[in-house]
């Protein structure tokens, strides 16, 4: 069996109830590669909001979504500000949700799934607001994951309202520091301006002097087409490695009509480029970007008819792509 099959076999079919120690990752070029330098593409999905969908954080979820669904990744979206955030809700809130999100890397790991721990900013919009909650958060979470290979680091979302590259270039440096100083290899993922469109802003002046950083690009197929993906081709064109760390096919608010002709037409880019892409949601919101029907009371175990037409596209297309 070729090396690449057998790369294959080890990320989307262990289902072992103690799961293989998963491959650790390396940003080569534009790439994500395994420490022997094959390329990993992962496919995955976010959770929304921790605080308002905590149910889909459960061992079931996460190993049928790797079993039935292809994927290999899944994002744990913590928001800093709204609903409970993590900087607003109290300090009880935030032992909730620092539980909330070491049992999903606990869950990840055990499945063979690797994890992304999103420090999930929005409204806050320039990430130094609360940069120390962030520096106190991703210490304690780099520290007690320091020796698993499977763990990936977000480290703002969406920087918005008109802040500048310098800015969250200045902040990453920050939080690259906190994380590294107890694991120095794991992959750092850092948003870029404009609800992380603006990756040529990024190329221009990328962050030097660390290893393994990608730079996250968010699309919504209904709003962002041809445009975004010149945006992303130029950077890649100037070698900065890029991560597609949240996206759908509506528009950008989450809703509105699903846009399958710019969604295929994105789909062909990331896996022409071999870039990594993380659904967004796992809930059963009602609205175009869940992947769950409203209607469905389920937390795991779910079948075609439990998933909105979004969520067929999506288990479609990423067994497609193996």
């Amino acid at each position: 069996m070729a090396a690449a099959a057998i790369l294959f076999l080890c990320l989307f079919f262990n289902t072992d109830t103690q799961a293989a120690r998963l491959p650790a990752l390396r940003v080569k070029g534009t790439k994500l590669v395994t420490t022997s330098g094959k390329t990993v593409r992962l496919k995955g999905v976010s959770t929304h909001g921790l605080s308002w969908y905590p149910e889909y954080v459960n061992q079931k979820a996460f190993t049928d979504m790797k079993k039935k669904w292809h994927v290999n990744t899944v994002r744990l979206a913590m928001y800093t500000a709204e609903y409970n955030g993590y900087c607003t809700g109290g300090k009880a809130n935030r032992t909730a949700l620092e539980k909330k999100v070491q049992a999903g890397i606990d869950y990840a790991t055990k499945a063979g799934m690797y994890v992304i721990v999103d420090w999930h900013i929005l409204s806050d919009g320039n990430p130094r607001k609360y940069e120390k909650q962030s520096i106190q958060f991703f210490r304690k979470i780099a520290k007690k994951n320091r020796n698993k290979t499977n763990v990936i680091y977000e480290i703002c979302n969406e920087p918005n309202g008109n802040v500048s590259w310098k800015t969250i270039r200045t902040y990453a440096k920050k939080m690259i520091k906190v994380i590294r100083a107890y694991d120095k290899d794991a992959v750092i993922l850092v948003g870029t301006p404009t609800w992380s469109q603006d990756v040529d802003a990024a190329a221009k002046s990328p962050i030097k002097g660390y290893k393994n950083i990608m730079y996250s690009l968010h699309f919504y197929a209904g709003t962002h087409g041809s445009w975004l993906r010149q945006k992303a081709q130029n950077a890649l064109d100037k070698g900065l490695p890029l991560f597609v760390s949240e996206f759908a096919i509506c528009d950008a608010s989450g809703n509105g009509k699903l846009n399958t002709t710019e969604g295929a037409r994105w789909m062909k880019f990331l896996r022409k480029n071999k870039i990594s892409c993380v659904a967004w949601n796992l809930s059963n919101k009602n609205e175009s970007s869940a992947l769950l029907k409203s209607s469905s009371k389920k937390t795991s175990g779910w079948s075609s008819s439990h998933l909105t037409k979004w969520g067929r596209w999506l288990v479609k297309e990423y067994k497609k792509s193996n």
